[in-house]
């Protein structure tokens, strides 16, 4: 346990470049989940090893001791570090919990103001006919800064309900929840054309589809954890979009129309910026709007070197980590039975 239990909390400085390497050279749904898997998978072993760094240091206290019937001299044999390193990691623990209680309460109520300006959903909202839905979604959207709710049919399975916000700031974001809901600005409907409207609105249904916001949830969480995986949080950002800029060429047929689409909508939306999207809503207006923009403009990229180098260093640091977390942790339950064996015979 001395040397495995630090593995989990080194191999994440090598992992995590090895990632967004290797993400590059991938499209953007594999990119997406290898970029989230690793940080969760690491995230993990984090804890793993935190947690087995802070037991340790509990069993050594003589209270504890006693209560387990443990000898402190056989725990004390094989504790790595000592009184200080276990101070250390429950620290470190205390901290990670901290963090992501805090940010989950963020979530949570950035979630439900943004349902809240929206309307109830369990209450029955009034269908719109083909025509009514295409008047709303036209150019006479206007009027005040006020709100207007307005939510379509459910066409076909694959679409979700449709929020109408009489904002003259553009915006458009895809908010998480039972029914997801695209949510998108008066202000946004004029600053595009018919066609640029119907990419947008396929880029926010493909993040609903896709549950996108899981994996900006899992992202934010694992930066708590480990400094190294904070490095991830912007990369798996941009991969979604990507993942949702493509199903939105695919659903309208036309590469161009979504690149204009992306870059008129970050255009719009930069003028008249609105503060109150919440964390989780992915909006087709968000990160590196150049890049997403020249990626669909150029469909076939030259092939990045160092594809295969990356995906080896990444399952070396994957397969290393969990297989140090589980040497750590079985080398622990050892040291606590030998422990209990030797306070049972009294040495």
């Amino acid at each position: 346990m001395t040397v495995a239990v630090w593995v989990p909390l080194l191999l994440p400085f090598l992992a995590a470049p090895a990632a967004r390497l290797l993400a590059r050279a991938l499209p953007p749904p594999a990119a997406a989940r290898i970029l989230t898997g690793t940080a969760a998978l690491l995230a993990a072993a984090t804890l793993c090893s935190l947690g087995l760094l802070a037991a340790t240091g509990l069993l050594r206290l003589p209270p504890v001791a006693a209560l387990g019937h443990l000898s402190p001299r056989w725990i004390a044999a094989g504790a790595p570090g000592g009184a200080p390193v276990a101070g250390l990691a429950g620290l470190a623990l205390a901290t990670a919990a901290a963090l992501a209680l805090r940010i989950a309460r963020r979530h949570r109520r950035d979630l439900a103001r943004a349902r809240a300006a929206l309307g109830d959903p369990a209450r029955p909202a009034r269908s719109l006919s083909p025509g009514a839905l295409a008047a709303l979604l036209g150019t006479s959207v206007a009027g005040p800064a006020a709100r207007l709710r307005a939510r379509s049919r459910p066409a076909a399975p694959a679409e979700h309900p449709l929020a109408v916000l009489a904002d003259d700031r553009a915006d458009a974001f895809a908010l998480p929840g039972r029914p997801g809901r695209v949510v998108v600005t008066g202000g946004m409907l004029r600053a595009l054309s018919a066609p640029e409207r119907a990419a947008l609105l396929a880029h926010e249904r493909a993040h609903l589809t896709g549950r996108h916001h899981l994996f900006l949830a899992a992202a934010e969480y694992a930066a708590v954890v480990h400094p190294a995986l904070r490095t991830l949080r912007a990369p798996i950002g941009y991969q979604l979009e990507r993942w949702a800029d493509e199903a939105a060429a695919a659903a309208v047929g036309d590469r161009t129309v979504t690149a204009r689409a992306v870059g008129r909508a970050a255009l719009a939306a930069g003028h008249a910026p609105r503060p109150d999207r919440p964390g989780l809503a992915p909006a087709a207006h968000a990160g590196p709007v150049p890049r997403r923009v020249a990626a669909l403009l150029d469909p076939h990229p030259r092939p990045r070197t160092g594809r295969r180098a990356a995906a080896f260093v990444l399952a070396t640091c994957l397969s290393v980590t969990l297989t140090a977390a589980l040497d750590a942790t079985t080398d622990l339950h050892r040291a606590v039975e030998a422990a209990r064996s030797a306070g049972a015979a009294g040495r």
